[in-house]
């Protein structure tokens, strides 16, 4: 019984029963309003039943069928049998029109039936309440009364305890100290850079998304609207634990417990936090994330299940961006889901969440890719690609991403997951991927039907994700990803080395006599972005050729040198210009991902090791689920 909405209803006058009306007349006059109320509403539900039921008998003529193609991918439905089985035993061949009026006749006296019984019951129940004393009933409302109360201590009570699930074996985090004097000290720089980065917000911005570090106040950003979900202390978390600041994280992870919560945000900022709170120390935040994923889902509820970009997470109201190709959703963002929601199913047992993703993965399979490309606009209501952008940089970047981590984080046996990949990364090496004519490797975009010879700064991930697939390539193609990799990573360097700073912009171009350079001022700017660090990390796992720890402190270097201002460190407008003025920007993933890289550049390898962890595409760390017998759906055995 919902009270709340029915309260107003005790407050109104209830015309008295006339003597003989009921079989105690003598307590009519003595009745109070919680009384009148259980009696208002077993006469309510005794006329619903008698007169309401007949208006829901259905109209056979208004059943249609709602088919928008991809049916069995889209809207799932099921046709009728062509032979079956009626209620009675009688067997129905479709088809006859005689026959299937006979059966129609049958089925609508057989619910009237059904309704007489109800009715014959619910009579029968108000008969016997009328039938008992003052006493009785008021022993049946004390005891709904409590019924209320109890459930209302539960909805107070917070979530529902999560189910007990095996908890990945946390292995390989160790403090990867390097052996060489030079090498550690290094690191300790990068920590000290950590530390400066940390207690500048924790003094200027605590609590807010991110920090102005030269005004000294807090900042807000629109990815993760106006909320203030505390974006730096969840992005920063991890990487103040592997390199040791445990007071700090203690710090944090005491803000997260006591004030994290979610209101309005960005579908792509709710993924983001969603992969903050996964991490290593999943024990801790495991009930927040869930509680944020539980608030993502209805972010999927459109006519093809891919998601809208941008979700109320109080009312679960979703739209996307006006400029997206027509309110299109975006590969980068639908794509990159995998790895959270995959596990999330693992820790709660819950299959809605690994649902979801295979649910996309199975959509995009399904559809006509252009030149075996992805574009980067995909129309969540229609099913069908927007405009014909496809770019392994920004908008369409972790998608490709996520299909390899995927692969990997299942023990290398999500083999679709792999397959996908694979063909993937084959269409982008034969349509997108082009040498100058200085002889550098670039990855240009694919722009209604022409390549545009430029390369963006997000692209450059792309040399680290080329080395990790390059073990398991088909037909003994692991040597040729490896050098594409290197090839990349040098070209990415040649960005950053091109320019005044040795800072990279956020993109540069390969025509005109012109090469890794940026050509518009609005491209020339550093925001303390990750990715070519990211791929000199990546590719000093899998070689050690020294030349990548070598470029990686000359990075760290310039932004100590040119970034770092005395409430934090801010991007930059402008590389190529010997005096820069700042952005006044200290960005959430410049501590999750920038720092934590260079961190473990001049790490040993066995901080983090790549057998056990796989990192998401804002760095942060999640175990690979070695199953043993336990299998997600969709999975197949490992081949060793």
């Amino acid at each position: 019984m919902t009270t709340p909405a029915l309260l107003p209803l005790s407050g109104r006058r209830i015309p008295t029963l006339s003597p003989g009306a009921s079989s105690f007349p003598h307590h009519r006059a003595t009745l109070r309003l919680s009384e009148k109320f259980i009696l208002l509403l077993i006469l309510s539900a005794f006329v619903t039943l008698c007169f309401g039921a007949f208006f829901f008998l259905p109209d056979n003529s208004k059943h249609k069928r709602f088919d928008l193609g991809l049916e069995d991918v889209l809207i799932p439905h099921i046709d009728p049998p062509k032979e079956g089985k009626h209620s009675s035993g009688q067997v129905v061949i479709h088809g006859q029109g005689g026959h299937d009026e006979h059966r129609h006749r049958e089925e609508e006296e057989s619910l009237r039936d059904k309704i007489r019984a109800d009715h014959e019951r619910a009579l029968q129940e108000a008969k016997e309440k009328l039938r008992k004393s003052r006493e009785e009933l008021q022993a049946e409302i004390q005891t709904e009364k409590n019924k209320v109360v109890e459930d209302l201590k539960k909805k107070d009570s917070g979530p529902k305890p999560l189910p007990p699930v095996p908890m990945p074996k946390v292995v390989g985090v160790s403090d990867g100290e390097p052996l060489e004097p030079d090498v550690k000290e290094k690191r300790d720089k990068i920590r000290e850079m950590m530390k400066h980065a940390w207690d500048s917000y924790r003094q200027y911005g605590w609590g807010h998304n991110e920090l102005k570090p030269l005004a000294k106040k807090g900042h807000s950003t629109n990815i993760f609207g106006n909320s203030q979900l505390g974006a730096t202390i969840v992005d920063a978390l991890d990487t103040l634990y592997i390199m040791g600041l445990h007071e700090e994280f203690r710090d944090g992870q005491e803000w997260i417990e006591q004030n994290l919560d979610f209101g309005v945000v960005l579908f792509k900022a709710g993924i983001k936090v969603e992969s903050d709170l996964l991490l290593f120390f999943l024990q801790v935040f495991k009930m927040k994330a869930v509680q944020l994923a539980e608030k993502l889902l209805p972010a999927f509820n459109t006519p093809t299940g891919i998601p809208w970009a941008i979700v109320n997470l109080k009312s679960g109201v979703g739209r996307n961006w006006g400029w997206a190709s027509a309110g299109s959703s975006i590969l980068a963002e639908f794509g990159t889901l995998h790895m959270e929601f995959v596990h999330l199913t693992y820790l709660t047992g819950n299959p809605a969440y690994y649902q979801k993703v295979m649910h996309i993965r199975k959509l995009l399979a399904k559809m006509d890719r252009p030149n075996g490309l992805y574009p980067n606009y995909l129309n969540p209501r229609t099913g069908r690609w927007g405009q014909h952008h496809t770019s392994v940089g920004g908008l369409g970047d972790s998608f490709y991403e996520y299909l390899l981590k995927a692969w990997l984080m299942s023990d290398k046996t999500d083999a679709e997951a792999r397959k996908t990949y694979d063909d993937a990364i084959e269409a982008i090496e034969r349509h997108l991927i082009r040498k100058s004519n200085g002889g550098l490797t670039f990855i240009g975009e694919w722009k209604n039907g022409h390549l545009e010879r430029k390369m963006g700064h997000l692209a450059c991930f792309a040399g680290g994700m080329f080395a990790l697939g390059a073990d398991g390539s088909p037909d003994d193609k692991a040597g040729h990803y490896l050098q594409l990799g290197a090839e990349i990573a040098h070209t990415c360097h040649e960005s950053y080395d091109r320019t005044v700073l040795k800072l990279g912009p956020e993109a540069f171009k390969f025509d005109s006599g012109l090469e890794a350079v940026a050509v518009r001022q609005n491209e020339k700017y550093y925001i303390l972005r990750p990715e070519v660090i990211e791929t000199y990390w990546y590719m000093w796992r899998f070689t050690h050729d020294p030349k990548y720890r070598q470029w990686g402190w000359e990075a760290a270097q310039a932004i100590d040198k040119y970034c770092r201002v005395s409430g934090g460190f801010s991007g930059v407008k402008d590389v190529y210009s010997s005096n820069p003025t700042y952005d006044d920007v200290q960005q959430s993933f410049f501590l999750a991902e920038t720092l934590k890289y260079l961190y473990l550049l001049f790490s040993s390898d066995d901080l983090m090791p790549f057998e056990s962890w796989v990192f998401n595409t804002e760095a942060h760390p999640l175990p690979v689920l070695h199953l043993g017998n336990i299998t997600l759906p969709g999975s197949e055995p490992a081949r060793r």
